[in-house]
């Protein structure tokens, strides 16, 4: 079956269509570089944008100038909407740049045709690989740790293998929000075992604390061991441990910035590797949001970046501390008109402002969904897990159950069932 292309340059005209077509991919439509982002803004009307996103709705690829006038925000949200995977035809360096910022595939204009094909070519099969979920969020306290742990937690409930892993090298607090102990060995033990070559799923499982049905990897226990956790060591950590869990779940700092333009030493460590090595490896990032001026306005300062260093993951927005005495009427309502004007999300999701739940579960070192499972938090953490996270079918029968509950493992759709019962129990 040949690859559907719409092809949107100003640079390769209707000629390059032969090209693509001995390369097996069949153009169904070709407009200016511009078009599809008009299209997408709703900047053009009447049929000829109706007929251009209808391509593209029956498009597998759309191979795109890179500008700004031509890749946009709306128009990546189409995409993915869609379902079409974005090609952006690149004259430069900051061309690149632009496409990266979006989490695009690149390519200049003489690689075209293999990029289009590559694009949608299937990927290799081999043995199951866990999946890692970051947990970032912008400097100022938003929750992010908080809502790892209850990530997690939620997560663990439906009889998976799951792990916590804090990567942050600012101000980890994992191990002090649950009673753990952070002396020993943790996270930064897993990276210097993985440098080593000695990392194992055994060895994980040795040097992993139970919280319930959790296993948690604690972060360093002063912020002076930064330099611990390397991008390779921590890169080769993670590696690791998707052989371990069906889901690792990693806390990381808030700052994303590279320093190597400001530093001399060009091989030595970086305060935000971790983090960013963290973000380059997850299947999906969580983006915690506070629900206040400032955390909405750092947040949307920070995108960018976050965009940057995530890649072509799926970025899901939680909208934490959730209030109207912030905001005003209708809180919801503003973040989400914020957030979709300047940094082109159209989908996140809200947790309420609940400081009695998220209290009693500090003072308990537990996590929120145990000390208070009816609270509207850990509520709106649920719906949260079962919308955007999609977690994997439940592990087949005749695999090892959860470290606490010894059950049987819950058969094919139990899972998701049994979250819509707890989250309507909640909500009542």
């Amino acid at each position: 079956m040949s690859v559907r292309v719409v092809l949107a340059s100003d640079r390769l005209g209707a000629s390059f269509v032969d090209a693509l077509d001995d390369h097996g991919a069949e153009v169904i439509l070709v407009v200016t570089a511009d078009a599809p982002a008009d299209a997408a803004a709703d900047a053009v009307t009447g049929r000829a944008a109706a007929e251009l996103l209808g391509a593209l709705a029956a498009a597998d690829v759309l191979a795109v100038d890179a500008g700004r006038d031509a890749l946009t925000p709306q128009l990546v949200a189409v995409c993915d909407r869609f379902g079409v995977r974005i090609v952006a035809i690149c004259d430069g360096a900051a061309d690149r740049r632009l496409a990266e910022m979006f989490g695009v595939a690149t390519c200049a204009p003489d690689d075209v045709c293999a990029a289009v094909v590559h694009a949608v070519a299937p990927a290799p099969t081999g043995p199951a690989r866990g999946r890692i979920i970051a947990v970032w969020g912008p400097a100022g306290a938003p929750g992010r740790t908080t809502l790892a742990i209850e990530i997690a937690a939620e997560l663990a409930r439906d009889g998976r293998r799951v792990a916590l892993a804090d990567a942050d090298t600012h101000a980890p607090s994992i191990a002090m929000l649950t009673g753990l102990a952070d002396e020993g060995p943790g996270f930064a033990a897993a990276c210097r075992a993985a440098e080593r070559g000695t990392l194992s799923a055994a060895e994980l499982e040795r040097i992993a604390l139970p919280l319930g049905d959790v296993a948690v990897l604690a972060g360093i226990n002063r912020p002076g061991r930064w330099p611990e956790l390397s991008a390779a060591r921590v890169g080769g950590a993670l590696e690791q441990c998707r052989t371990w869990v069906e889901d690792l779940i990693v806390d990381v700092a808030a700052p994303l910035e590279r320093d190597e333009e400001i530093v001399s030493d060009i091989e030595g460590p970086r305060r935000n590797a971790a983090t960013l090595a963290v973000l380059a490896a997850a299947d999906v990032v969580v983006a915690v949001v506070s629900a206040d001026p400032v955390g909405v306005a750092r947040f949307v300062r920070a995108y960018p970046d976050l965009r940057a260093a995530a890649g072509a993951a799926p970025i899901r927005v939680l909208v934490n501390k959730t209030r109207s005495s912030t905001l005003g009427i209708d809180a919801r309502s503003q973040v989400r008109r914020t957030l979709e004007r300047y940094v082109g999300v159209a989908a996140c999701w809200f947790v309420p402002w609940d400081p009695k739940a998220a209290d009693a579960a500090v003072l308990q070192a537990q996590p929120v969904g145990r000390v208070a499972p009816r609270s509207s938090l850990s509520g709106a953490v649920r719906r949260f897990v079962g919308e955007a996270i999609e977690p994997p079918p439940a592990r087949a029968a005749g695999t090892r159950p959860s470290r606490a509950s010894g059950a049987d493992a819950p058969s094919p759709g139990s899972g998701a069932r049994a979250r819509t019962r707890r989250a309507l129990r909640g909500a009542a």
